[in-house]
């Protein structure tokens, strides 16, 4: 059995996979908390800067983000062509329609209908949050998803590693391109040197690591070291969490409203892309197995970049950044509303397009 199939993750949710929201709302009221009796102390994290990197959630950022990519195995992608139409599937979604799709729903909802409830001075920033948000595929989640609906493991490997390799060279171009038409400014250098700190060099360093253990223990070494790891990346999210709505709590206190209003367009982006994958593989002919990995590729996202690289770009108290956390917030309901549906649907999907 190859190293791709022997450190499949497990098939159920651990517990704070399954109750991320509620962490994420206990991370709400301790963030907003701290940041108005603490201020000063919130503040000085914040000072805690070079080349517009935030040194603190830098470091808290990479330990999220590795253990997430020890799981990745970049030989996986050998074996696209076994799943041609499936992964031409997931890349016309997620490269293709995803992120422009979602600046789309941004100009409608954020900038014309929800605007007069909305600070004038953030709006753009909102935009922004959204289309990073849209842009960055998801990595260690989709495997969850995959495997509580079936899915094909291996397409399931295939799919992110590619994803993760387009991921290095696409998520810059697609950010910049879209923001600039949105008339949003964003310095090249910044979001370049996000997209080395925050992809490339975690990438390369999970990789090193993941093919050292490998070459030493094998497979239940790399699981054991993951086991280890994995309550540390638990720590590291909900950590930054917290210190991003400690800057956040004014805004949200003034206006509650907003995160509801955010997250109109993160869901009707998720269904939309998730039907629209599931859809498109139906009338390939391809099989379930493959169709439901794809759609849940396509609807969820790598929301720990996006938070990166928006703090990163606009700053901790920055429209951007709550808006990547809006996609934190919803994630988990939302996925299992669509793991639901897919699973609901196999026997329609099995009996195959009208002839």
């Amino acid at each position: 059995m190859s190293a791709a199939a022997e450190s499949r993750p497990a098939a159920a949710m651990n517990t704070f996979e399954r109750y991320l929201t509620v962490w994420v709302a206990l991370c709400i009221v301790a963030g907003i908390a701290l940041g108005q009796l603490a201020p000063a102390p919130v503040q000085a994290i914040g000072r805690m800067e070079f080349a517009r990197v935030n040194l603190p959630v830098g470091l808290l950022i990479w330990v999220m983000i590795v253990p997430m990519l020890l799981r990745i195995d970049f030989a996986a992608l050998d074996q696209v062509r076994q799943h041609v139409r499936g992964i031409g599937v997931t890349l016309a979604v997620n490269w293709l329609v995803k992120p422009f799709s979602m600046a789309l729903l941004a100009y409608i909802f954020i900038k014309n209908l929800f605007a007069p409830w909305l600070p004038a001075e953030q709006i753009d920033s909102y935009v922004a949050g959204l289309i990073l948000l849209a842009a960055a595929p998801c990595t260690a989640m989709v495997f969850v998803w995959s495997r509580l609906t079936g899915g094909d493991p291996y397409f399931t490997l295939t799919q992110v590693a590619l994803n993760d390799t387009i991921m290095i060279f696409a998520f810059a171009p697609i950010v910049a391109f879209l923001l600039g038409v949105a008339s949003i400014t964003v310095p090249w250098d910044t979001l370049v040197t996000s997209v080395v700190l925050y992809i490339v060099v975690p990438v390369i360093a999970a990789q090193v690591l993941r093919s050292r253990v490998l070459a030493r223990g094998g497979a239940s070494a790399l699981e054991a070291l993951l086991h280890r790891l994995q309550p540390w990346s638990v720590i590291a999210l909900l950590a930054t969490l917290v210190l991003l709505f400690a800057f956040q709590g004014e805004a949200i206190l003034a206006q509650p409203l907003v995160i509801a209003l955010l997250a109109v367009p993160i869901l009707i982006q998720v269904f939309f892309n998730a039907g629209l994958a599931y859809l498109a593989n139906r009338a390939l002919g391809e099989k379930h197995a493959v169709a439901c990995p794809s759609a849940l590729i396509g609807a969820s996202n790598f929301f720990e970049l996006a938070v990166a690289a928006a703090i990163s770009l606009f700053g901790f108290n920055s429209g951007a950044a709550l808006a990547t956390v809006v996609g934190v917030l919803i994630e988990v309901p939302v996925m299992l509303l669509v793991v639901r549906a897919v699973n609901a649907s196999r026997g329609w999907y099995e009996r195959g397009p009208a002839r």
